[in-house]
């Protein structure tokens, strides 16, 4: 099913949700490869793009074959971050200007952003419209459904948004106090769905194609953004859209493909850093690939302390032999009953 971020076109309903650390430009890329329609990057801070923080700027680069996607800025006051989103506007490949007002860390909220705003839909609907207003290219916003469950203003915030301009919506079931623990609410979800005239994103706890189209099916959300369940783990986003559209559910990868994929992510995560920043980045990526291979547990300790991409490499091809090798003996064993 194709939708609209304001014009922008969307070729179907799943969504990569930004995660700090994790969709830089080569996972996005890999990301779309694997089908995903609409892909955001890493939350980048307002005050690193006013001071033109080379590091900042170069997160910002946009691979042709992102489109469509967008850039997530953060930030504690209206004049920095409306400053921010003319940057992305004007000097970025970016199709559409995300606001973050749903990251719980601490260090983001103590500057009064990410989930802060969570607690005063007037501030919502402010620092939303400032930025709509200074910018051409869609405004989107990610959030959360409350402060805590004393304080869960989902709907207020959501239609504050909208009223502010927002084109689309994206918010994950769980409040800032439960931060990745406890269940992601679905029926949240739907109560801000309901109320929405504008594209709605569901995001939490989505962790295979079938959690896609229940939580669709229930909150009657235009897309399914899925978040964890994709690191080192592309195919669920293949095995997801396949499923929306047919019904039919692919096989998992198997270890073979998940290994060689590890070691293309890695390869392009160098291209994108160079091997010392994308070796040290990729440590703790590396592990989600060999997630749920057996005997994988020795491997995933040296690789979180590898040095080198050749290091890294050999690793990997070593593992895949014996994976191999133990495979072979499982399915001899099988015959031979």
């Amino acid at each position: 099913m194709k939708w609209k971020i304001g014009d922008v076109e969307i070729p179907n309903q799943v969504v990569v949700a930004p995660m700090a650390g994790v969709t830089n430009s080569a996972f996005r890329v890999i990301c779309k490869e694997f089908g995903a329609g609409y892909v955001v990057c890493e939350m980048i801070s307002d005050r690193g793009i006013m001071y033109h923080n080379k590091k900042t700027l170069n997160m910002m680069d946009v691979d042709p074959s992102e489109h469509p996607m967008g850039i997530q800025i953060f930030g504690g006051t209206k004049e920095t971050l409306v400053e921010a989103a003319k940057y992305v506007d004007q000097h970025t490949a970016a199709d559409v200007i995300d606001i973050n007002m749903g990251c719980p860390v601490n260090k983001v909220v103590k500057t009064d952003a990410g989930a802060r705003w969570l607690l005063d839909p007037n501030k919502v609907y402010e620092m939303v419209s400032y930025v709509t207003d200074a910018v051409k290219k869609p405004v989107t916003v990610k959030m959360r459904t409350g402060w805590d469950d004393k304080h869960i203003y989902a709907v207020e915030n959501a239609l504050a948004a909208q009223r502010a301009g927002a084109a689309a919506i994206a918010m994950h079931g769980r409040t800032r106090k439960q931060m990745y623990t406890g269940h992601a609410d679905w029926n949240i979800l739907k109560e801000v769905a309901s109320q929405l005239t504008i594209p709605f994103m569901a995001n939490g706890d989505i962790r295979t194609p079938e959690d896609a189209k229940k939580v669709l099916d229930l909150t009657g959300a235009t897309a399914a953004m899925i978040g964890r369940a994709a690191m080192g783990n592309p195919w669920m986003l293949t095995r997801t859209a396949h499923y929306l559209a047919t019904g039919e559910l692919l096989p998992e990868a198997t270890p073979e493909k998940k290994i060689k994929m590890a070691k293309e992510h890695l390869n392009r995560l160098i291209d994108l850093k160079g091997e010392y920043i994308g070796v040290r980045e990729f440590r703790g990526l590396s592990t989600y690939y060999l997630k749920g291979i057996p005997r994988a547990a020795r491997t995933k300790a040296k690789l979180v302390e590898a040095e080198t991409r050749q290091e890294m490499n050999d690793l990997f091809d070593d593992f895949a032999e014996k994976t191999a090798e133990w495979e072979a003996r499982k399915v001899s064993r099988k015959e031979a009953q």
